[in-house]
């Protein structure tokens, strides 16, 4: 029996389990001990009011669930400056996975490339740079040149790429994106959100974990220049592991970043922040207040038994209720009390019942947070008694008003 489970017969047995009848509804409510095993599926609604940012925007997101725990103007238009980058080097790295490319492939250096201002992995104009060193200028020394030689050497100039980028972020969510250059250089029409680069990251980590780790990479030379990494929190031992700053003087200090501790991964965005220092500090505190105020909990794994329900008229008194998908929530640590689960189904229910037909609701809910549900399945077939069956199980009904037969 899993742990949950074992709650949920305690609960029982300590007569914890209030059930409801009324219009033919039956809710079964789990109350003080099994909260204990379910807690809070309130994706961070009621905690978001305990932290406030001086960042213009910025999004926390929990990455396995996607659970938006902190949100300051997430979805308000903004530059982007370098951590645009990102765009670029996720269409390299689905080159190189999708077997397009290769690491020991060569671009070519444009005079564009090699004049492009701004920070530089100082390539050389008119040699060849392999695809491995020019994801490297990217990460590590943010070379605006080197994105350019990557724009031209997939796109065939920088606009036709440009192209791509947008076409690439309509598919992976990324609603409210425009790019217009590979490298986040300033234009108006250039632009994202908060909400789009953590989309962006979290696709990043999951879909590329072969090319990953080089974001954690802390220096790297190119034309005998020694350059390091420019994200802040590599130098932290807060278990940060990626992904990328920016900064224009339209969009202030900027990071995409990602931290894994103890099990768990959170993706940040923060821009428009005064000032390197302020961007760090900002960053590791906004890191910090999520991997502490929040805890991932694994209430079900797929197919686990929630609860039964009562059977009319079947050859079976009662029919396990399973839930079809894994169940992870985030719970705020100090969350409690006011959380409330139940499993709502229309009973009895009528027999014959077809294993795996859709036909109770787990439903987790709390004030002011947003309901959690998932549809429970019958755990097993149920045949319909035969007459002699369903005639006296009518009679007893009569006789004793029970329908659990």
């Amino acid at each position: 029996m899993s742990a949950t489970n074992s709650l949920y017969f305690m609960a029982r047995f300590a007569g914890m389990i209030e059930t409801k009848r009324g219009m033919g509804v039956k809710q079964i409510i789990l109350w003080p001990l099994l909260i204990v095993a379910f807690a809070l599926g309130a994706h961070g609604a009621r905690a978001q009011a305990l932290i406030e940012t001086p960042a213009k925007q910025a999004i926390l997101v929990d990455h396995d669930t996607g659970t938006v725990l902190f949100a300051k103007n997430s979805e308000q238009s903004m530059p982007p400056s370098s951590m645009s980058k990102l765009m670029t080097l996720y269409i390299l790295f689905d080159r190189l996975a999708g077997g397009g490319l290769d690491m020991d492939d060569t671009f070519p250096v444009s005079k564009k490339a090699w004049r492009m201002g701004g920070s530089k992995m100082f390539v050389r104009v008119n040699t060849q740079v392999k695809v491995a060193d020019l994801i490297r200028g990217i990460i590590i020394q943010s070379g605006n040149d080197a994105c350019i030689v990557v724009a031209e050497g997939i796109g065939g100039d920088e606009a036709s790429f440009a192209t791509l980028m947008n076409e690439t972020a309509r598919k992976i969510g990324m609603l409210d994106s425009h790019f217009v250059n590979a490298s986040g250089w300033p234009d108006p029409e250039h632009v994202t959100t908060a909400k789009d680069l953590s989309i962006l990251a979290r696709m990043m980590v999951d879909k590329f974990p072969q090319y990953y780790p080089i974001f954690a990479e802390r220096s790297f030379t190119y034309s005998k220049i020694r350059q390091g990494n420019r994200n802040p929190l590599l130098y932290k031992n807060i278990g940060a592991d990626g992904l990328k700053t920016g900064h224009t003087e339209a969009a202030g200090y900027g990071l995409v970043a990602s931290a894994h501790r103890k099990g768990r991964r959170l993706d940040l965005v923060v821009n428009g922040l005064n000032s390197v220092n302020q961007r760090s500090r900002e960053s590791q505190r906004l890191l910090a207040w999520g991997f502490r105020e929040f805890g991932n909990y694994n209430l079900f794994k797929a197919g686990e038994e929630v609860s039964d329900a009562i059977v009319w008229l079947g050859d079976e008194a009662k029919v396990p209720l399973l839930i079809e998908q894994p169940l992870t929530i985030i719970i705020p640590r100090r969350a409690r009390r006011a959380m409330k689960v139940s499993v709502n189904y229309i009973g009895p229910l009528p027999a014959p019942i077809a294993k795996g037909a859709a036909v109770a609701t787990l439903r987790i809910e709390a004030p002011n947070m947003t309901t959690i549900e998932r549809p429970l399945v019958a755990g097993l077939d149920v045949a319909r008694k035969g007459f002699v069956g369903r005639l006296g199980t009518a009679f007893e009904h009569l006789l004793f008003g029970s329908v659990a037969k």
